[in-house]
């Protein structure tokens, strides 16, 4: 397996790195799409692919007397989610949990937005993964998808070569996918390489 193979399902030693190189690598790319969610400060939200954890932390930060709860299916990922955000746990604000998006564990209509950052590349059945955000979802919540790779350039390809697995969709394809899950007003925002897309429920 290759480092790069860590940033699907970070394992070991190699994902340990890999998940703190995360965190710091992606703060630029999740500091900007944070700009598109509107959230209260009670919100509750769920980070779909947590990884290690950042961006639970600045979602707190964004809804001081709110919930955040993360999901990612990575051993390594959800223990230094916990450990990055150990004191919002013990409040009774957060929690993390080891589980995939095609199956959520959590009960319908809970969440007021939920967040997916440089994740839905990897997830299996993107059809089915959409529906279940869509069902945890409030009406009128709000999904926010965050990726580095719009697809829109020579250098994606690169990226799916190196790592097995992942697929970079276009703002077109996501928007088709958002749409046959039940979402509507899907909005599209780009910077540089960068794709950032909202949809409500």
């Amino acid at each position: 397996m290759s480092f790069f193979e860590n940033t699907r399902k970070p394992v070991g030693l190699g994902g340990k790195i890999m998940v703190a190189m995360m965190n710091l690598g992606h703060s630029p790319v999740a500091r900007w799409g944070l700009r598109f969610l509107e959230l209260t400060p009670d919100a509750k939200v769920l980070d779909c692919g947590c990884g290690g954890g950042a961006n639970i932390k600045r979602l707190l930060k964004k809804c001081p007397e709110g919930i955040v709860k993360g999901i990612d299916y990575s051993t390594v990922s959800v223990e230094k989610a916990r450990s990055l955000n150990r004191a919002a746990i013990q409040e009774g604000r957060c929690v993390v949990w080891q589980g995939s998006v095609e199956r959520i564990i959590f009960a319908k209509d809970w969440f007021d937005a939920v967040t997916a950052f440089e994740t839905v590349y990897f997830w299996p059945d993107l059809p089915q993964c959409f529906r279940e955000v869509y069902r945890v979802l409030k009406p009128g919540g709000t999904l926010l998808i965050c990726n580095e790779s719009n697809g829109d350039t020579d250098k994606d390809e690169k990226w799916t070569e190196i790592i097995g697995g992942m697929t970079i969709y276009k703002d077109a394809e996501l928007k088709t996918y958002l749409e046959q899950a039940g979402f509507h007003d899907v909005q599209i925002h780009k910077k540089k390489s960068w794709l950032c897309i909202t949809a409500w429920k």
